[in-house]
């Protein structure tokens, strides 16, 4: 009797993964031909595994409690390349489950026409348009611009890595900058292809060739005489974070836009993308992504002051250490950084809070913040202490937080987590800002703490691109609608 379950449990296993080998054609198609973007409750499944695949698929039931398989998502595909679909990313999940809690059900096709109708269009114009970007820095955060950019290619996109500005190091600049890109400690090999061409000091990144142009100073690099014309440059090196020093890449030729991945200073507008990209406007020339911690927190802040309330409160950050902090013990201008960062946790300062009150006014003032940064090199967990008007016990507020990461307009930022055996590096890699741990969550007595997991340095990043999309007019129209 045992054995007999144990082949069919396995028949369907199987089964399921047929499914899913059969999507991954049918998931590029759309991608590449028409700039449609494929995802499983959240999840992009652009370029994916069949594992990745049936993953998202349990992640939908774990969190979401629909039961859904690559049989059933498969199906809605099928429909999805016979319809004239453009420039739209689309959740077979959601419409999965849409579909079939319709109490009177019409027929697929028909749901799928209503549901899709601004995404239905025989015009092909502008699907291989791509703005250029520029790389101005090429550390951690600029080599994960550089993979997401890259790491598909298509119409989707709307974007093109046309170069990375660097100084020049001693002996082979270029391939060791490419051996860098095609290998992390801490994100794993790049999963793509890169070569070199040293006599023309291009990067080819999937077939994408990227200028490699060494400079000392922004004002010195002209863009166009490599083709480049109308680009944003994404400011990585954090050399500058105010106005007149971020304008030096504006006076380059061939730039438009600047794109700062720190917090900016002065009158520079500090986006969160989801919270307040709405400010961002054609004329703007300069921008901040502003802090990992500030994109980390401020959605979920968001979510639960708009539900319950926030009096005030306090953020303490439990952050990795970063390349600003010394090896071994060391001169350092700031108090204790000087101190080994493998070794010692470190108590430093944060401006995420205040940084919080700019993107969300109505918490300005509200919350304090302090940071203790530790010997881990990537994931961090933000500690939200706060005092509230209403009194949600632990189920309510995370049946809201878990709706908000399944359901809302936050679901890019939110992520979700109902893990008993979380850690850390459980998390790298999630493109969402921050990952609650409904686990964790306390709550009684209009108090609670909750628990949020960041990637400090791809969830971050992926903002950023976020950013990007918008101000190159690349963003894709979601559907189902929420």
């Amino acid at each position: 009797m045992i054995q007999a379950n144990g082949d069919g449990m396995m028949a369907n296993w199987e089964e399921q993964e047929r499914a899913a080998e059969a999507m991954i054609p049918l998931i590029g198609e759309l991608h590449r031909q028409r700039a449609v973007e494929i995802s499983i409750y959240g999840q992009l499944m652009v370029k994916k595994t069949v594992n990745d695949i049936m993953k998202a698929h349990d992640y939908s039931r774990r969190v979401e409690k629909v039961s859904i398989s690559p049989v059933d998502t498969l199906a809605v595909l099928e429909d999805l390349v016979k319809m004239p679909l453009r420039k739209a990313h689309v959740d077979i999940g959601k419409l999965v489950v849409k579909y079939m809690g319709l109490e009177s059900k019409p027929e697929s096709q028909e749901f799928f026409n209503a549901e899709l109708a601004d995404a239905l269009s025989d015009d092909d114009a502008d699907l291989d348009h791509a703005r250029d970007v520029v790389l101005f820095g090429f550390g951690r955060i600029g080599r994960l611009v550089a993979r997401i950019l890259c790491e598909r290619t298509g119409g989707a996109h709307g974007m093109r890595l046309r170069a990375v500005v660097v100084r020049k190091g001693k002996g082979n600049d270029l391939e060791k900058r490419a051996s860098l890109l095609r290998f992390d400690s801490v994100h794993g090999p790049f999963k793509g292809v890169v070569d070199v061409d040293a006599e023309k000091e291009v990067m080819i990144i999937n077939g994408q060739p990227v200028q490699v142009i060494y400079a000392g100073s922004p004002e010195e690099v002209d863009y166009t005489a490599y083709g480049i014309e109308d680009a944003v440059l994404v400011d990585n090196t954090g050399a500058w974070r105010d106005e007149e020093g971020l304008g030096r890449h504006l006076q380059a030729k061939g730039i438009s836009k600047v794109l700062l991945t720190a917090p900016g200073k002065g009158d520079i507008k500090n986006i969160v993308h989801g919270i307040n990209h709405g400010a961002i406007e054609d004329s703007d020339k300069i921008l901040s992504a502003a802090s990992c911690t500030t994109n980390a927190i401020s959605p979920v802040l968001k979510s639960i002051n708009d539900k319950f309330g926030i009096v005030n409160g306090h953020m303490e950050t439990i952050h990795s250490y970063t390349n600003d902090q010394n090896l071994i013990d060391n001169y350092h201008k700031a108090d204790r950084r000087g101190r080994g960062a493998p070794l010692n946790m470190v108590l430093t300062e944060t401006g995420a809070t205040s940084a919080v009150g700019k993107a969300l006014p109505e918490l300005a003032g509200k919350l304090t913040g302090s940071s203790v940064r530790v010997p881990t090199p990537n994931v961090s967990i933000a500690i939200l202490s706060l005092n509230l008007e209403a009194d949600p016990d632990k189920e309510e507020l995370n049946d809201h937080l878990r709706y908000m990461a399944m359901h809302s307009e936050l679901q890019k930022q939110i992520g979700y987590s109902n893990v008993p055996d979380a850690v850390s590096t459980d998390f790298v890699g999630m493109r969402n800002t921050g990952v609650v741990d409904s686990l964790a969550t306390q709550a009684g007595d209009k108090r609670c703490v909750v628990y949020v997991w960041y990637d400090n340095e791809f969830g971050y990043t992926c903002q950023v691109v976020r950013i990007l999309r918008q101000v190159t007019g690349s963003t894709l129209p979601v559907f189902p609608k929420s």
